[in-house]
């Protein structure tokens, strides 16, 4: 299961860049990675752990903006077509565990 979080902030005043900033420091910390400007995602074990990860980061929201989650299978997820630009071969794009001991 892959949790795919996709926000648009408003960068006008200091106050909205540091909530930003805050906001993807956050999911960084939560274990997403950057799959392409201001989409996030991150691979979970279940759809319950994903439930779980979608709570949590509604306790660091920012006041404004756009922000939306998607959970996705790995099969969905591995189905994803590239159109342009190069396949990046890390853990963004295979169906690869990560396990924890």
């Amino acid at each position: 299961m892959r949790l795919i979080v996709m926000f648009d902030l408003p960068v006008d005043t200091s106050e909205e860049r540091r909530n930003y900033r805050k906001f993807r420091k956050e999911l960084i910390n939560e274990g997403f990675l950057m799959i392409q400007y201001s989409v996030y995602a991150r691979v979970c074990v279940s759809k319950q752990s994903a439930k779980f990860t979608e709570n949590r980061i509604r306790t660091f929201l920012p006041a404004k903006g756009l922000i939306q989650t998607l959970m996705v299978t790995e099969k969905q997820y591995n189905s994803m077509h590239f159109l342009i630009g190069d396949k990046k071969d890390d853990v963004r794009n295979t169906s690869d565990r990560t396990v924890v001991i």
